[in-house]
């Protein structure tokens, strides 16, 4: 099985968030015990195995080192930007995942399209949800609300970009309130006078990630909770800014629909590639 190592949500090596992909040569998926043993060798938040049936249609299955989960959106926009990149995918495509069949449109610049959006639960106990964050006596304007587009994702507003990069997060409280709430991560926001969205930070500790650089899902769920929140109109365009705190500036570009539908994407480099030996 080839392996590759690719940034996502960047143009540059070692910017943006990375993940495992492999290309799987078999028209079968390894069992899962092997494909979470990879994962968690190479130690990505995700690592995205790709059969493919045809240069227009694959089916994808995502591994953190501890669980499979059903979509992650960093990982597909570096499986498109390496099949594009190896000759093996362009222009629209369709993929197969747990969370639904997404369209992807793939090139130097990669666009897919998310499970359709909603709000799933407004969270009014938002005491515990700031302490976890490090963040005392602050009541939002904006609510805590679970948004899904493809996984649920806590959205967690904060009064500035100064305060988002200051937290001082307590991983093992973030695990516990997501686990009770069914959540993936806290997606940590705030607004600045600046040319983008929002600026953002992503906590999954429950998932052993305990900060991602980039989440094109988080985001997704983001730009829909904005828009049923009243910040963004019935169409819009979005570009989160995420990774500062980690030294992995990245862009998320999203696109919002009049019908609903959200798009996401940005681009990629590829940092390495190698042959994984599991049978040795």
């Amino acid at each position: 099985m080839r392996y590759y190592v690719v940034d996502a949500f960047t143009d540059q090596l070692f910017g943006g968030n990375p993940a495992g992909v492999v290309l799987l040569e078999s028209e079968q998926f390894p069992k899962e015990k092997l494909m979470l043993q990879i994962a968690a060798e190479l130690r990505y938040s995700e690592t995205a195995f790709i059969r493919r049936h045809s240069d227009k249609e694959f089916t994808i299955r995502y591994f953190t080192p501890k669980a499979e989960v059903e979509l992650c959106g960093h990982a597909t926009i570096a499986s498109l930007y390496l099949l594009h990149h190896e000759g093996l995918a362009s222009g629209q495509c369709l993929c197969h995942t747990l969370a639904g069949d997404l369209t992807v449109e793939a090139g130097e610049r990669v666009m897919m399209q998310m499970a359709m959006p909603r709000i799933v639960v407004t969270v009014e106990e938002t005491e515990e949800i700031y302490k976890a964050l490090g963040v005392n006596d602050y009541h939002p304007v904006m609510p805590i609300q679970i948004a899904y587009s493809g996984l649920p994702d806590l959205m967690i507003p904060l009064p500035d970009v100064d305060t988002l990069q200051a937290l001082n997060p307590n991983m093992e409280a973030i695990t516990a309130i997501t686990k009770k709430y069914d959540a993936v991560s806290f997606h940590v926001f705030a607004f600045a006078n600046d040319s983008y969205t929002a600026h953002v930070r992503d906590f999954g500790p429950l998932y052993g990630v305990p900060e991602e650089s980039a989440t094109g899902t988080a985001n997704a769920a983001l730009t829909f909770y904005l828009q049923h929140n009243g910040c963004l109109g019935a169409e819009a365009e979005c570009a989160f800014l995420q990774g500062e705190a980690m030294g992995r500036p990245s862009v998320v570009a999203t696109r919002i629909a009049e019908n609903g539908t959200i798009y996401v994407g940005g681009t990629a480099a590829v940092v390495a590639k190698g042959e994984l030996l599991p049978n040795q």
